[in-house]
């Protein structure tokens, strides 16, 4: 197990020694809904509940190490431990109780100290992560893999300062640029950014749509999940997951499959066809189909669904991420 010397240890046991190993690829940043002290967050972890982060950071900057990085902690749901043994790394810092409050300075420099160790210490990426499962770094909130029951975590206000403060810090820290003491936007522009820009601050990205679409037997269908068909158009970078709800008779079999659309020509480059699963005996699939890409100027992103019987297509929703 790795501890950071920056770090107070207050060792949490029997979890320290208990909990599996992990080869760390991830950094992911937490609120805790609470104007607690590293110490203070150690105790709850210690006796009121059975989940714990691996850091946890006080407003007035003190940071607290409870577990060793290369050993699980259980704050991120899917991301503590992969089935390939890559985890995230977490950290809880200090928040009013409504989780609407900015990091302090203190509290972002301590951020971008661990975050620079962490990238140096494990060779996670400096960069945000673009789907839940990819090495870099990211906040609770950023994939819904992250947390079981939905989450808001960190909280408006500190994925701002994460997106064009906190990663850009740890960025030019650890590249050797020069940068001045980490402030709030309010006060200090952002730092630096790394030479791949698009890599490092993403856009969310949700559309949705509940107008029904009838799919034909054996005809692609182009799927709209907002005014029109085109998910996305470039320039922009991309990873992102659309999900539907297909109706239909049991047993029919849907397909999907992308396509770039260059608009000037409406010549189409087609992904190869996705098993998205047979409706069940409740005549219903919920399909999940995912594609990181990029896309150039005057290109767009489309997705198609194929149905060996007719079906229906109601409720979806397109999430994800986007650097342009």
């Amino acid at each position: 197990m790795a501890w950071y010397p920056g770090a107070k240890k207050y060792e949490l046991q029997p979890e320290s020694d208990a909990q599996a190993a992990i080869r760390p690829t991830q950094f992911i940043v937490h609120s805790i809904i609470a104007p607690w002290t590293a110490k203070r967050t150690y105790e709850y972890w210690r006796d009121s509940t059975n989940l714990e982060s691996h850091f946890g950071l006080g407003y007035s900057g003190d940071l607290g190490q409870f577990i060793g990085t290369e050993t699980r902690a259980d704050a991120n749901a899917g991301a503590n431990r992969r089935s390939d043994g890559t985890g995230a790394v977490s950290i809880e810092t200090a928040s009013n109780t409504k989780g609407t409050d900015p990091w302090t300075d203190e509290q972002i420099e301590e951020l971008i100290k661990l975050g620079v160790w962490l990238h140096q210490k494990h060779g996670i990426p400096l960069r945000i992560c673009r789907t839940h499962d990819d090495p870099g770094m990211g906040w609770h909130s950023m994939f819904p893999q992250w947390s079981t029951s939905g989450t808001a975590c960190p909280g408006k206000a500190r994925i701002a300062q994460f997106k064009t403060v906190v990663f850009p810090g740890i960025v030019a820290r650890a590249t050797g640029q020069t940068t001045p003491p980490a402030k709030t936007p309010a006060t200090t522009p952002a730092a630096p950014a790394a030479p791949e820009e698009s890599d490092l601050m993403p856009d969310d990205l949700t559309e949705s749509s509940d107008t029904d679409v009838t799919v034909p037997a054996d005809e692609w269908t182009l799927v709209a999940m907002a005014a029109d068909s085109a998910l996305l158009q470039g320039p922009c970078a991309y990873t992102v997951t659309a999900y539907a709800t297909v109706i239909g008779s049991p047993g029919t079999r849907v397909t999907g499959r992308f396509q770039d659309l260059t608009v000037a020509t409406k010549r189409a480059s087609l992904d190869l066809p996705m098993d998205a699963g047979v409706i069940g005996p409740d005549g219903r699939l919920d399909v999940a189909l995912s594609r990181p890409g990029r896309l150039a100027a005057g290109v767009q992103l489309k997705l198609e669904l194929l149905a060996d019987r007719p079906v229906s297509i109601t409720y979806r929703v397109l999430r994800g991420l986007v650097w342009r």
